[in-house]
């Protein structure tokens, strides 16, 4: 509707008059929208448990001010005069651009800000920096998408063929993953080795291949390692994806200390049991370095080829740990033993051999000492 189709007096400044005042009242609504409205909801907001949607109207001010005052000017074109066909469509399709555009824009702030919110608030305390190493390139991808998704509207709305544009951008697509596949199956292993949270910075691993140290890094495209000689080894995530990884800090820090002994088959293995245990009970309670409020093992192994072996087991706070109290358990268990009379054998093989051997070997030892002790009586020297 128009004023041409009202009953009006032909009047030439009647219409840019109603222009002006259609604009003046959609720019005063404006104007108490963002003075006004948006402080009182903020204010409301703040009655709620988080700042979120505080930060969603925050990011809806601008753009839900700038649509009052399009609507405005749309009617102020609209209203007063009557348009012709084309130019009619002209106004109302350059209006569904700016729409969008201001939709668009709005989407966008939102998610922004959705998502600036988890990364302040929620993300600091989950138990992996997974999310936080995953939100930001997520946050401009979907940006990128929201736009995106608007140009092809508007392109849709102006009657543009976009099927030529999406199969040109279908095989450039084709064309650019071919020429940087490793890069991409690397980006792809990288997004899931962060999203499973088997490794971490900090964590000690050691690969199936060999390569052990501590991780220093979990990017989109590789992980550094440092390793026992303080050497970086860069693994692309790609093979590290496919690799047998163990992890010593998962599923806690703890480490077991295993040490592995043996005593002479002559000693009280009773003995030995509480001697084991009474230093381990000792070194455990005097050291920072273990547990204080796990259990201590002792287990009988196996018999040896010199040895009764046996195996003692404390655990320790963390891998680095693991050094200083095994040291400290075996110094303690050496210098016990030592106290106690307890042997620990040096590897010794028994011969077993024939009786006829033992008695050949017997009268030949013997015939040999008498001939020597004669020859010494008779000072032709002395005995060998």
């Amino acid at each position: 509707m128009s004023f041409a189709s009202l009953t009006l007096p032909d009047v030439p400044w009647l219409a840019p008059l109603a222009e002006v005042i259609i604009i003046g009242a959609f720019v005063l609504l404006a104007v108490f929208f963002h003075k006004v409205i948006v402080p009182l909801l903020i204010r409301f907001t703040q009655w709620t448990p988080t700042d979120a949607d505080t930060r969603v109207v925050i990011a809806l001010r601008p753009p839900v001010t700038i649509a009052i005052v399009v609507v405005g000017i749309y009617l102020a074109i609209v209203v007063p005069r009557e348009l012709n066909e084309p130019t009619r469509c002209l106004v109302n399709n350059a209006t569904f651009v700016v729409a969008v555009a201001l939709a668009a824009h709005a989407l966008a702030r939102v998610l922004s800000a959705v998502l600036g919110w988890y990364m302040e608030h929620v993300a600091p305390r989950t138990r992996s920096d997974v999310d936080e190493r995953i939100l930001p390139p997520m946050r401009r991808i979907l940006v990128v998408l929201v736009y995106g998704m608007a140009v092809l509207l508007v392109l849709g709305h102006l009657h543009v063929n976009i099927s030529p544009l999406l199969a040109g951008l279908g095989l450039g697509g084709l064309a650019v993953a071919l020429a940087i596949q490793p890069t991409l199956a690397n980006l792809f292993a990288g997004t899931y080795v962060m999203t499973e949270g088997a490794v971490s910075p900090g964590d000690f691993i050691e690969l199936e291949g060999g390569v052990a140290g501590y991780v220093t890094e979990v990017s989109w495209r590789s992980t550094r390692i440092r390793t026992r000689n303080n050497n970086l080894v860069v693994v692309p995530n790609a093979r590290l994806a496919d690799t047998i990884i163990t992890n010593y800090q998962l599923p806690d820090p703890v480490v077991n200390v295993v040490v592995n002994c043996g005593v002479s088959y002559d000693s009280d293995l009773e003995q030995v049991e509480q001697v084991c245990k009474e230093v381990m009970q000792q070194v455990v309670e005097s050291s920072a370095d273990a547990v204080q409020e796990s259990l201590y093992y002792f287990g009988l192994d196996e018999f040896g080829d010199s040895n009764v072996n046996f195996w003692l087991m404390v655990q320790a706070k963390d891998r680095a740990s693991t050094f200083a109290l095994k040291s400290r358990l075996i110094q303690s268990l050496h210098g016990r033993f030592k106290q106690e009379g307890i042997v620990i054998n040096y590897p010794v093989r028994t011969l077993q051999l024939p009786a006829e051997w033992k008695d050949a070997a017997y009268n030949g030892l013997t015939a040999r000492t008498a001939n020597d002790v004669n020859k010494q009586e008779q000072g032709q020297g002395p005995l060998p």
